[in-house]
């Protein structure tokens, strides 16, 4: 689980990294990206709309796009990063959604 030094927890930061953030598409995934910011943590928020599934889909994607973050954390540039999941997503394999979040992730700015 992702503490809370970790998280993007406020709407107007949501709002500012995916409107200003740099995009990168994925198959399962959407992920924004805010500028590197020296010395802060990596922090990460998730969207996901009724458009994966039901709410235990919808829970079980988040779930899982939460331990891929944290699976992260220790290679992660610091940057705020809000994943936003895909219909696909529900059906991915572990393998695929982390190879992707972390494809866009760790990328360099």
């Amino acid at each position: 689980m992702l503490a809370r030094a970790h998280r993007v927890v406020s709407g107007a930061d949501y709002r500012r990294i995916v409107r200003k953030g740099r995009r990168v598409n994925g198959r399962t995934t959407i992920a924004y990206l805010d500028r590197v910011v020296p010395g802060d943590d990596a922090r990460f928020g998730f969207i996901v709309s009724r458009a994966v599934g039901g709410a235990v889909e919808r829970n079980r994607v988040r779930r899982r796009l939460k331990a891929v973050c944290f699976s992260l954390l220790p290679e992660a540039p610091s940057r705020a990063v809000v994943l936003r999941a895909l219909p696909a997503a529900a059906c991915a394999d572990w393998d695929e959604l982390r190879a992707e979040v972390a494809a866009a992730v760790l990328r360099p700015r």
